[in-house]
């Protein structure tokens, strides 16, 4: 049995809408997912991009806040407020050195009134944030990423996007997703995915809690680490993963492929390997983009972990196909801002020969809702096939397909 919980009211465009959680009790099997799915494809959509009206304010000042601040500068928008619990703490850390930093008892009645919140916060659940800024006097609250699709013309940030009403295709394929994952987890958090992306509802299931520190290395990957890992962390930026990797497997790993096409990732990169791994003559970086194909592209720079292929790009950067670099990984992650199918699609023979554990985001397109999954389902024979959150808002979604001789050994 669900349970609903009405969000509070906010203003939209001149329209009064209302966000909505659900609680699930139980996850759902493959009846259950396909009965769920349905309510998903069809039903309204009452929420749209957010447009950019002014005054605008970021609540919320963490690693988000920060991408949120330098994207509205970026599209013409310097003047924002930015809200945040720990203002004051913040300003004396010089976290923010010139912006206007506020808590939000420190924001006027009037300004409560006219100005457009934009929730820059993933890491919780949105509704009762949206609840608490509404109970503090908040008119006009949006999370950040629906206010970023207003702006894809000009910046290619793409974690806001909608999906709208699926055809008969969509659901037939979604279903066939929804019936082959692994575990009812998995089940669990696609239609978490799905019913953000379509109707901006906010649904939880109990039993399948979302964990953010677990992004890529999850239980069911770190159980079956071997001392010999193959490592291509494609979309490397700044090392993280990496980073992760080398304290999981307690150093003890084959290899390391990191892939960055972005100047100033890469340059940040390279430093802390330098730093994590010096002079490890097992560790390669590359400055190509992966792709279906071999050439060049635009690419979009500077622009953080949001950097990426784009027809917006400014610059040219090379693209490769993972199957003409000739790699034999054993554990391929991908964080391509989008670009993820098309990387897959170009590593078919490797991931064929090598069969390596995939780890692939898959909240930046439209792919997420059953394209990348299904790929992979249909190109991969025995192979496991899990779903994971580990962020709110529709984002942190991944995909891992672990070979089955593999997980004999966990």
């Amino acid at each position: 049995m669900a349970k609903t919980i009405p969000g509070d009211s906010r203003l939209f465009d001149g329209a009064i809408v209302r966000h909505t959680a659900r609680s699930f009790a139980s996850l759902p099997g493959p009846h259950h997912a396909q009965a769920l799915l349905a309510e998903i494809a069809t039903a309204p959509c009452t929420f749209a991009p957010a447009s950019p009206k002014a005054p605008l304010a970021l609540y919320g000042a963490g690693q988000l806040g920060h991408l949120a601040y330098d994207f509205l500068r970026a599209v013409g928008h310097p003047d924002v407020t930015i809200v945040d619990r720990n203002a004051r703490c913040l300003a004396q850390n010089g976290d923010w050195s010139g912006a206007a930093l506020l808590e939000p008892g420190q924001i006027s009645k009037e300004m409560k009134s006219d100005v457009r919140l934009a929730v820059s916060v993933v890491t919780s659940p949105y509704v009762p944030i949206e609840h608490f800024l509404s109970d503090l006097g908040f008119r006009d609250i949006v999370p950040f990423y629906d206010l970023a699709e207003s702006f894809r013309h000009l910046h290619p940030l793409s974690n806001g996007w909608f999906a709208p009403q699926f055809s008969q295709e969509d659901q037939h394929r979604t279903v066939e997703v929804l019936s082959r994952w692994n575990d009812d987890k998995s089940r669990a958090h696609h239609l978490q995915f799905l019913a953000w992306r379509r109707l901006r509802e906010e649904w939880s299931f109990e039993l399948a809690p979302l964990l953010p520190s677990d992004r890529y290395f999850i239980p069911e990957v770190t159980s079956v680490l071997r001392n010999d890992e193959v490592l291509i962390d494609a979309g490397a930026h700044h090392g993280h993963v990496t980073k992760a990797f080398v304290q999981k497997t307690s150093g003890a790993f084959g290899a390391i492929v990191a892939i960055e096409p972005d100047p100033s990732n890469r340059a940040l990169l390279q430093d802390n390997l330098k730093s994590w791994l010096p002079d490890d003559p097992r560790v390669t970086v590359y400055d190509f983009a992966l792709a279906d194909v071999e050439g060049e592209a635009l690419f979009r720079a500077d622009l953080g972990y949001a950097s990426q292929l784009s027809d917006t790009g400014h610059v040219r950067v090379g693209v490769r196909c993972l199957d003409g670099v000739r790699l034999s990984p054993t554990f391929v992650k991908l964080h391509l801002e989008g670009a993820e199918l098309l990387a897959l699609t170009g590593a078919r023979e490797t991931l064929l020969s090598s069969r390596p554990i995939v780890a692939a985001t898959v909240y930046h397109n439209a792919d997420g809702i059953w394209k990348t999954a299904l790929w992979l389902m249909q190109t991969l024979p025995n192979y496991s096939f899990l779903f994971r959150l580990d962020s709110w808002c529709g984002t942190g979604a991944i995909i891992y397909a672990i070979p089955s001789e593999r997980c004999r050994t966990s």
